[in-house]
């Protein structure tokens, strides 16, 4: 729920007690606040039959909890009234669902907020070339590119490896077309197909090498073999796009026939039916087994596609009499191609250097806030192996708690961890006397 000073959450707590609501501040930049007075909040839940019930809650510290146990289902609106953004009592709706809704490790519902968990907002560039990245340069990063469903599902993976293959043989047909044409922007779409297949191979080898699992010699597993073939594959396509900018700026300045343009155009069509049926195929099987990462890839595929038909700008132009189309459309793509590059390079360069985004740091100083017990999140450390995040942190808790209930309080938090991080893997959790 977003207000003038940044958000508010509202969640339904029941690790290891009965539900009640919690209410979470954060300011625009995602960091937690106080929150405000508890005499200033009410929230009421409006159920399908029409049914309302209105909640206090008092304060807890960090957050506002309800005074009252939610009972079942949990599927209602909400509505919280605050005077906290202002002198004048503001209204805030949220629908609650039982989506996705674990009632088995102590999971939580969230209602509509502005604080991501296991999602990235996209700030969208401006300009002509915002537009061209908006446009062609998606994301290839990988927590975008899997997810749970994705990784342990067959038919995921199958779909993954199906996809890629029409991809390259897509890309190996442009390619014949483009050595008996001379069509630069061909070459240019042709090694933009061949960079979408490539950038997939590191998730493909990471499945493959994650069931080996660990041994004496990798006691961390394999994952680190998915950043060595990135850099590979990063370089590759780099170079790639060195070659057909410079092909695109020789014929700009000079100009050479192209031959067989009906070719280039079929070629053109089949890298767009190529990307349309990989886009089909990942958004059919993505929601067949649930799994948002596969879907989300089908639609950059379409996106891929419309790319391909920017090939017929350049035939159309060689039918009208302007060759220069082509070298121009060429250049165009390539910047597509170094945008994706540029993307990939700092997905890879990160996971090197043992970076982590913010916003996963975030989700794992923010997930132990659920856990009674817990008064203080410390030492947060996470790094990737892989595709999979690791984690260690300490959590301060009662002095007065005997060894046994700390190390529950740290069980607590540990599922809490793999409730709120989509791609964690492992968790070290440290109870530390307050």
């Amino acid at each position: 729920m977003q207000t003038p000073l940044g958000s508010i959450e509202v969640s339904v707590f029941e690790t290891g007690v009965p539900p009640r609501f919690r209410l979470y501040v954060y300011d625009h930049g995602g960091k937690l606040l106080p929150p405000p007075s508890a005499r200033d909040v009410t929230l009421d839940t409006v159920r399908p039959d029409g049914t309302r019930h209105r909640f206090v809650f008092e304060d807890h510290g960090v957050y506002l909890e309800a005074t009252e146990l939610l009972p079942e289902p949990h599927e209602f609106e909400v509505e919280v009234m605050t005077s906290a953004a202002g002198v004048v009592p503001t209204l805030y709706a949220a629908r609650f669902t039982e989506d996705g809704h674990d009632h088995g490790a102590g999971g939580h519902a969230h209602g509509g907020h502005d604080h991501a968990h296991d999602h990235r907002d996209h700030a969208h560039a401006t300009g002509p070339l915002g537009w061209l990245k908006n446009t062609f340069g998606h994301s290839h990063s990988i927590v975008e590119k899997t997810d749970t469903a994705l990784e342990s599902n067959e038919r995921g993976i199958r779909a993954l490896k199906r996809s890629l293959v029409i991809l390259a043989l897509t890309a190996a047909f442009q390619i014949v077309i483009v050595w008996i044409s001379g069509s630069v922007a061909l070459l240019a779409d042709t090694i933009h197909n061949f960079a979408d297949a490539t950038t997939s191979l590191p998730l493909w080898l990471a499945f493959a090498l994650a069931r080996r699992g660990v041994n004496r010699r990798f006691t961390y597993g394999y994952g680190k073999v998915e950043d060595v073939a990135g850099v590979m594959i990063v370089l590759i396509i780099f170079l790639s796009a060195c070659v057909a900018a410079y092909e695109s700026v020789v014929k700009l300045l000079h100009p050479m026939p192209i031959t067989n343009v009906g070719w280039v155009a079929l070629a053109a069509v089949i890298g767009f039916l190529g990307n349309e049926w990989v886009a089909l195929y990942r958004i059919r099987e993505g929601k067949a087994i649930g799994s948002t990462a596969l879907v989300a890839d089908g639609y950059h595929a379409r996106v891929d596609g419309f790319t391909s038909l920017a090939v017929l700008i350049g035939v159309l132009g060689v039918w009208i009499g302007v060759p220069t189309l082509d070298p121009l459309v060429g250049i165009g793509i390539t910047l597509a191609i170094l945008f994706i590059v540029r993307d990939a390079a700092r997905s890879v360069w990160l996971r090197l250097i043992d970076g982590i985004e913010p916003d996963i740091l975030e989700s794992i100083e923010h997930a132990p806030l659920h856990v009674a017990g817990v008064r203080r999140v410390r030492n947060v450390r996470a790094r990737w192996v892989g595709h999979r995040v690791h984690t260690e942190l300490d959590v301060d808790v009662s002095p007065e708690l005997s060894v046994q209930q700390a190390e529950r309080v740290a069980q607590a938090v540990t599922a809490s961890l793999h409730d709120h991080v989509r791609l964690l893997e492992n968790a070290v959790v440290r109870a530390r006397p307050a």
